[in-house]
């Protein structure tokens, strides 16, 4: 359950700053997805940031697109991209309006909901598997394309917010290489987990994808 104190909105100026320091202050606080069918809320456990035109990993590195558009628009909204033709992936953006950076929400702790969580998620062995990874994390919230580009900083009733939680101490903060990130990109250690958490993904470098004879 989420703690009275832990409801606090975090405001849009939380976003409005260096993707380096958004990322790991967004560890220990609660995205919260509102659908149909209930309400789910997820701890973040593991993000990763990525800095649009200082950034090789970046889908901003080159400039904008009609994929990435969401990504130079104002920051505390949500970038969704559709990946490897099967799954969706959360980012939130950050910094001024105009300079694409997000941070790819990559794992987190079911909070509340975790019974619609589990209806999505047939496949997890157990609940510290329902949004472990960033497509998992997807697939356990509902959220797809139809999201992009949503104002999780709205007031009123959103389809996505996030909520303040608890920081998690400085200390409790690890970070390393992304993950499956390749070319100069991969040498950034910008993703950001908190140690020894359950839900947290394991780390695997980039494999180059093989094209089907």
């Amino acid at each position: 359950m989420i703690a009275p104190t832990d409801r606090t909105p975090l405001p849009r100026e939380f976003f409005d700053r260096p993707v380096l320091e958004v990322a790991p202050d967004l560890l220990g606080r609660i995205l919260v997805r509102t659908t149909p069918h209930g309400t789910i809320a997820l701890r973040l456990t593991e993000v990763e940031a990525y800095d649009g035109p200082n950034d090789p990993g970046s889908h901003a590195y080159r400039g904008r697109t009609a994929r990435n558009g969401v990504m130079f628009g104002p920051p505390g909204h949500v970038y969704v991209y559709f990946t490897y033709g099967m799954w969706h992936c959360m980012n939130l953006v950050c910094g001024p309006e105009g300079r694409a950076s997000a941070v790819l929400l990559r794992a987190g702790e079911i909070i509340e909901g975790a019974e619609l969580a589990r209806k999505r998620r047939v496949s997890a062995r157990n609940d510290k598997e329902l949004a472990k990874g960033p497509a998992r994390l997807a697939t356990a919230l509902d959220v797809d394309r139809a999201l992009d580009g949503t104002d999780a900083c709205a007031a009123g009733d959103t389809p996505l917010r996030i909520l303040a939680g608890t920081q998690v101490p400085p200390d409790q903060v690890r970070n390393g290489p992304r993950t499956g990130v390749a070319g100069d990109g991969s040498v950034h250690p910008w993703r950001f987990w908190v140690a020894d958490d359950p839900t947290v993904s394991p780390y695997r470098s980039h494999v180059p994808r093989r094209r089907r004879s």
